[in-house]
C-alpha cells in the first residue's frame, strides 16, 4: 500500500506542479486561449496566480514532508486541501457547462492519498 500511495502522490504532484506552473507563468490572456481554461475569463489575474500557487504548494506538500520525515502530517493535509481546490474546479466547470472530468479524477485521487496517509488511531 505504501508503494501505491507513493506512486499516486508522485503522479499527483507532477500534475499539480505542471498545472500550477502554467497558471503562474502564463498571462491571463494566454490562458483563456487554451480550450480547458475558459474559466479564467471569470476571475482576475491575481486569482489565477493564487490558484496556481495553491496547486504548486499542494504538489510540494504531497512529497516533501513525508519524504523528509519532517512534519509528515502535512502530506495528508496537503492532499485534503487539494481535494478542496478540485471541488472548486468541478463546481466552476459545471457552472460553465464544461466537462469536470479531470478535476473529478484529480480530486478523487487526492482524497485517496489523504485517506491513506492520515495516521490511524
Amino acid at each position: 500500500m505504501n508503494i501505491a500511495l507513493w506512486v499516486l502522490q508522485s503522479v499527483l504532484a507532477f500534475a499539480f506542479l505542471a498545472a500550477g506552473s502554467l497558471k503562474i507563468t502564463k498571462s491571463k490572456a494566454d490562458l483563456v486561449q487554451m480550450p480547458h481554461m475558459k474559466w479564467a475569463n471569470d476571475v482576475s489575474a491575481g486569482q489565477i496566480k493564487l490558484i496556481g500557487l495553491c496547486e504548486i504548494l499542494g504538489a510540494v506538500g504531497l512529497i516533501l514532508p513525508r519524504a523528509l520525515g519532517i512534519a509528515p502530517i502535512l502530506t495528508p493535509i496537503a492532499a485534503a486541501a487539494l481535494v478542496l481546490v478540485m471541488l472548486g474546479a468541478v463546481l466552476t466547470h459545471v457552472r460553465l457547462k464544461e466537462s469536470p472530468a479531470a478535476a473529478v479524477i484529480l480530486g478523487i485521487l487526492s482524497a485517496v492519498v489523504a485517506a491513506g496517509r492520515f495516521p490511524s488511531t
